[in-house]
């Protein structure tokens, strides 16, 4: 049997804002891969600086004591690796985490609860907790703080940091939920609670929700827009019609489409995001207009094997991180030229696919739909979530709506 070897590697596919990437140990056996977070970051002229410099090279101070850092976690794996007689990736783990400091660790028990999300390849909710843990450390030099430290005085100077350093509210509010998720899952004195919206406790910001949706005409100049035949362009722009045909579909789902979730024009299929929860929940069905037929014979792939993905983006890659970097791939495509086309034909906004799914529901409010069925449409769990979607009446309605309240008035009175 092979046995497994351990690697430095640089996770280009995640950069950071700064341009920096996340430096992560890589495990590998069999043709399969574990990634071992190290908490540091690098530029790729840095990473080839420091672990492939030429002779006569010098690194300087700090980055001698960042490369011994990276060093020690290198050769901890490899020293696992050797003290395994049988290797198996979850003996590694057990052994590799097993002198970790855990109680009361924010940090690690950051790192455990991510090695869970990866496990059940929730890898987008994954990312999201390894940027609030990356930026957790970041804000506090001492990396080995305990939940009994985070009091509502911390969190109120991490916001203010956070702010001043040009992250939104938005942001704030993402990475101190993933937090107090942790906190809920310790057994701690409640007097040690810091979040709550009572007196003394820290309430966690809440984002300004932006609208999305256009109104109905400006979705039928898209759709009337003739890109040029067999283009990338074109590709996107039916793409987004079709995501907005078919209950403001997101790209992940889109791309998990298979040819069994067909049965003549209608389409049946689970939201991704709600497979992993244990209660049941509903299918959402669409009824397929002529146009999302249309595309799906023009862009789809005929296979006689009903499990065969509809679309042609995710062919034989099962790896979790790969098809994640794959809908995002699609998702800046589409973006990309959707922006353009929407520039051309007059529509002063910037149009993406999270358009399409505010849209979807915006324009069935605006024909008279109840929210409960825009709801049910869209896959919420409650019509509180589809209320965030639903954009504000068009002007003119407003206008037409409001016109009685002057009714009677007299001009010159």
């Amino acid at each position: 049997m092979k046995k497994a070897e351990a690697s430095f590697y640089l996770d280009r596919l995640r950069p950071k804002e700064d341009g920096t990437c996340s430096l992560k140990v890589k495990v590998t056996h069999n043709r399969k891969r574990k990634y071992i977070s190290t908490g540091l970051d690098y530029s790729e002229q840095e990473f080839e600086k420091v672990f492939f410099r030429q002779e006569g090279q010098r690194l300087t101070k700090a980055q001698k004591k960042k490369k011994k850092t990276a060093d020690e976690f290198l050769s901890k794996a490899k020293a696992v690796i050797d003290k395994l007689k049988i290797f198996t990736f979850t003996s590694f783990e057990e052994v590799y985490f097993e002198n970790r400091k855990i109680e009361g660790s924010v940090l690690s028990a950051f790192e455990d609860y991510i090695k869970g999300l990866r496990k059940e390849n929730r890898i987008g909710t994954a990312v999201t907790y390894e940027c609030a843990k990356g930026s957790l450390e970041k804000f506090n030099s001492n990396k080995d703080f305990e939940f009994a430290e985070v009091t509502p005085r911390f969190l109120e100077r991490y916001e203010k940091w956070m702010l001043d350093n040009g992250k939104s509210k938005t942001t704030v509010g993402i990475y101190l939920r993933s937090l107090r998720t942790l906190f809920n899952t310790q057994s701690l004195d409640k007097s040690l609670y810091p979040f709550g919206d009572s007196k003394g406790k820290y309430s966690i910001p809440v984002g300004r929700n932006i609208k999305k949706a256009l109104t109905v005409e400006e979705v039928a100049r898209i759709y009337n827009y003739k890109p040029t035949p067999n283009t990338t362009k074109e590709m996107a722009r039916d793409y987004w019609i079709f995501l907005y045909l078919c209950n403001g579909m997101n790209v992940k789902d889109f791309c998990l489409l298979k040819w069994e979730n067909i049965e003549g024009e209608t389409l049946t299929y689970q939201r991704a995001k709600t497979k992993r929860k244990k209660r049941d929940e509903k299918p959402i069905f669409i009824d397929l207009k002529p146009e999302a037929l249309e595309i799906i014979k023009k862009w789809g792939q005929p296979n006689l094997d009903r499990k065969a993905f509809i679309f042609p983006h995710l062919n034989n890659i099962d790896d979790p991180d790969r098809q994640r970097a794959i809908y995002q791939q699609l998702t800046k495509t589409i973006n990309k030229y959707m922006r353009q086309i929407g520039s051309e034909v007059g529509i002063n906004k910037n149009v993406t696919t999270y358009y399409a799914r505010h849209s979807f529901a915006t324009v069935l409010k605006r024909s008279g739909a109840s929210i409960e069925m825009i709801s049910e449409l869209l896959g919420h769990s409650s019509v509180n979530v589809t209320d965030s979607y639903l954009d504000g009446f068009e002007r003119e309605q407003v206008r037409q709506a409001t016109q009685a309240i002057t009714s009677n008035f007299t001009k010159g009175a």
